[in-house]
């Protein structure tokens, strides 16, 4: 793997990551739920450098830190465009576009549903992505802005990718999804799969990252069979309380 990435959990339930280029030292932090907290894990790590921000989509608890992140560090910041309403933005990037880190290259995938702008990147050398709000581990984002027809669309799109690509989402959801996916699949390798998801939160342990292969396999949003029976499963996940 060309980048050395370091996840930390911040706020009620979101990720931070900060990514580093092995070849270049370049240092990037996907999306800014915490200002202070990626300062502090930046200063922890001894990486001495911010570069670039790569903002998924326009929420707060993503974008917050752009400010004091740029007041502070310099960096560049990059994202969809919608994130200028909220936040500063000094890189507009789409659908096809292609962003550096370091050497490491990341392409640049729209996901409308969760939001209508909403982008993940994704690199090929690394065999990583950071999936934002789109994608979870055993569920997806609940669609605020797009429409499942498009959702489903933007699921197909990672469905597509390499099975070993390895998803960094960002937020830890995969226990409350986990339940939602045994009151739907009674595949005995599934309630395996989700007893070892509720044993490693018991020992507050990150079910982040997954992969896409485990998601393929697990992911009742994923696994759904066209666009109507997905609509259905994210408007029974959204009135579940199992």
């Amino acid at each position: 793997m060309t980048l050395d990435v370091h996840l930390f959990p911040c706020r009620s339930d979101n990720y931070g990551f900060l990514i580093r280029d092995r070849a270049t030292g370049t240092v990037a932090a996907v999306d800014t739920p915490d200002a202070a907290r990626i300062l502090q894990e930046l200063d922890g790590l001894g990486w001495g450098r911010l570069d670039v921000i790569l903002n998924t989509h326009w929420h707060p608890d993503h974008t917050e830190g752009n400010d004091r992140l740029k007041a502070e560090t310099g960096c560049e910041i990059v994202g969809p465009q919608e994130v200028a309403r909220v936040a500063p933005l000094d890189r507009v990037v789409g659908d096809g576009d292609t962003v550096a880190v370091g050497e490491t290259r990341f392409e640049v995938t729209a996901t409308p549903g969760h939001t209508l702008g909403h982008v993940v990147y994704r690199s090929v050398e690394a065999g990583a992505a950071f999936v934002g709000d789109t994608l979870f581990a055993l569920g997806c984002g609940r669609l605020f802005e797009g429409t499942p027809e498009q959702m489903w669309a933007s699921l197909q799109t990672l469905a597509a990718w390499p099975p070993e690509t390895v998803i960094w989402c960002a937020h830890e959801y995969t226990a409350a999804n986990a339940r939602f996916t045994l009151s739907l699949d009674p595949r005995p390798e599934t309630a395996a799969h989700a007893e070892a998801i509720f044993e490693a939160r018991a020992r507050g342990e990150a079910t982040v990252p997954t992969t896409l292969e485990t998601e393929l396999r697990f992911n009742p949003f994923l696994r759904a069979g066209d666009a109507e029976q997905f609509a259905a499963r994210r408007a029974a996940k959204d009135g579940f309380s199992g």
